[in-house]
């Protein structure tokens, strides 16, 4: 049976390879009862997303201690607060994926044209504030209100502007496969213009 540690470093290369996250950053989480695992500050530039389960940063969710660890990432901020916020959910990933970046670049919603991703319905983008602060986990909770259905079936997803996708769900594994989903999606839509 794979560890949430092991399955955290499995995503990571995962993303990388797909396109999903780049050498710039993106981080991934997950909570085992109080405790969470969160990939490290500078996972894609200095680890190019090659993780092993001891580069990882853990401690408990429910209070700040974590966040004085010189390796916790720097939009941990976001993901302690969707944790905090959300019971339900166990999973927690930041991504700048390829085909959704341009979309958080511009401020455009991206609407579900695939059977795949129609659970999860438009995924729009959150007040912008400023990265890496308490202020942007705040901004994001608040786009994430309303969503709590998707997260327990699935996984619910938020853009942030100019800087990449966030989301969360009860399950690991289906929050990761919800970001690929997304991902083409949004490359359906892409080149809808030039098929017509």
């Amino acid at each position: 049976m794979t560890s949430i540690s092991e399955k955290i470093c499995q995503a990571g290369r995962i993303m990388f390879d797909k396109r999903l996250t780049d050498l710039c950053g993106g981080n991934i989480s997950a909570r085992d009862g109080k405790t969470i695992y969160m990939s490290p500050r500078f996972a894609g530039q200095a680890l190019h997303w090659n993780l092993k389960p001891e580069d990882l940063v853990s401690g408990r969710w429910t209070d700040d201690e974590i966040t004085t660890n010189p390796r916790f990432s720097r939009e941990g901020w976001s993901h302690l607060y969707i944790y905090r916020a959300f019971p339900e959910v166990e999973a927690v990933i930041h991504a700048h994926p390829f085909h959704i970046m341009p979309f958080s670049a511009f401020g455009k919603s991206i609407e579900p044209v695939l059977e795949a991703t129609m659970k999860f319905g438009v995924v729009g983008l959150c007040e912008p504030a400023v990265g890496h602060t308490k202020e942007l986990g705040e901004k994001i909770i608040a786009a994430f209100r309303g969503k709590e259905d998707m997260m327990i079936k699935q996984a619910a997803a938020v853009m942030i502007p100019t800087h990449g996708i966030i989301l969360c769900g009860k399950d690991f594994d289906k929050t990761l496969d919800a970001l690929e989903r997304i991902d083409v999606n949004a490359y359906a839509l892409t080149v809808r213009k030039a098929l017509e």
